[in-house]
């Protein structure tokens, strides 16, 4: 028998899955091209023709001792490399000796949590959130504790939030561009964040770690710069993989990497290392560290996804969807045509539409739709959501 605890969880695993695998059994009963599935925010694009041409060379070549152990926290030179390439927007530079390459974000994000984490300290998270926080949070015996966001913006409620900080607080994570929403937090919510945890950290004694998880951080629109979040905030943490940048999700590789500002910078370095190591970890692949150093700077075609938001925000704004347009990553989240999301989505499936309920991000009403899928899919499903639309219409 699996774990008590286990078992509660899978009862309140990913709807994003849930969804996925109702996707295949409607596309076993009425064909893959009569299906439109948007709930698998899985990268649709081949990566960069550079990465697969290092990784050829990397395999092909005889060097001797290629896929051997190394630092549990990656190549120094592949470690200075991502260094570099944050110091390209930060005020206050950072070295090799404050990254800490990762098997992807959500093996970094764990990596960092069991490395602060007492038993009983709270991490505040921002409601819509990526459904996993919950389930990193609670294997490393901290507490959730969820601040609802702005409806009109989805930017965090500053006000509730400093009340939410207490004694207990170690965390909070925020993720910016954000899954489900495609929001990126302005530079004004990040710096009075900064300023209310500084007097919060007085106040209680004690460091409070802010953060940023930025797998979208790459894929941006209308010529938007993401803020780097170690401008706002000495006690700040960046995570970040290239599974969305590079189209590398199946891979898992990514990085952490701290604020140069940090009191006991090497310590804290050296948990980290501890925990990628005992977490069982052991380090990030060596092959995929070395690839994703030469590819820095690129990325699949954002223009790409760019096209299908466009027509996607037109259509179903046209519908009288009400949405915040997403200015990153590749989802929508719009608010539901009736209140109860899940019967929503159970509707919409009716007209073979896999969408995901906002319940699962934690913000009922509401549902994510990822458009990082075939464009061909998207004009097709089209009519789908126009007889969605007549049909509760018709209901009134």
């Amino acid at each position: 028998m699996i774990s008590k605890e286990v078992n509660e969880n899978l009862k309140n695993a990913s709807w994003i899955r849930r969804m996925f695998v109702e996707g295949g059994k409607l596309k076993a009963e009425f064909g893959e091209d009569n299906v439109y599935d948007y709930s698998l925010g899985n990268p649709y694009f081949e990566p960069p023709k550079s990465v697969t041409k290092k990784l050829k060379e990397l395999v092909n070549s005889e060097a001797l001792g290629a896929h051997r152990y190394m630092d549990n926290a990656g190549f120094p030179d592949v470690r200075q490399k991502v260094a570099a390439s944050i110091n390209r927007d930060i005020e206050h530079p950072i070295g090799f000796e404050h990254v800490l390459m990762t098997v992807g974000a959500a093996g970094g994000i764990n990596v960092l949590l069991r490395t602060v984490l007492d038993a009983g300290d709270e991490v505040i998270i921002f409601a819509p959130y990526f459904a996993e926080y919950i389930f990193y949070i609670k294997n490393h015996n901290g507490v959730p504790v969820i601040n609802k966001t702005n409806e009109i913006n989805f930017e965090p409620d500053l006000i509730a939030f400093e009340k939410s900080i207490t004694a207990k607080t170690r965390c909070v994570i925020v993720n910016s561009p954000n899954n489900p929403t495609g929001v990126i937090y302005a530079d004004a919510t990040l710096k009075e964040m900064g300023e209310i945890l500084v007097k919060k950290e007085a106040e209680f004694g004690r460091e409070i770690y802010l953060i940023s998880d930025e797998p979208y951080k790459a894929l941006v629109y209308d010529h938007i710069k993401v803020p780097n979040i170690h401008n706002f905030y000495r006690h700040s943490v960046m995570v970040n993989s290239y599974s969305k940048s590079l189209g590398l999700a199946g891979e898992r590789i990514g990085y952490i990497a701290i604020n140069s500002a940090f009191e006991d910078a090497d310590l804290f370095m050296s948990g980290l290392a501890f925990c990628n190591r005992t977490l069982g970890f052991v380090n990030a692949p060596a092959l995929w560290q070395k690839v994703i150093s030469d590819a820095l700077e690129e990325s699949v075609d954002i223009s790409q996804y760019q096209v299908r938001r466009d027509i996607l925000y037109k259509k179903l704004t046209e519908l009288g969807f009400e949405m915040v347009q997403p200015k990153g990553a590749f989802y929508f989240f719009p608010k539901a045509l009736e209140e109860d999301d899940v019967a929503f989505v159970m509707e919409a499936k009716k007209f073979n539409l896999l969408l995901v309920p906002g319940s699962g991000f934690g913000y009922p009403g509401y549902f994510r739709l990822s458009y990082c899928v075939d464009l061909a899919m998207i004009e097709r499903s089209l009519p789908a959501f126009e007889k969605l639309v007549a049909h509760y219409k018709n209901k009134k």
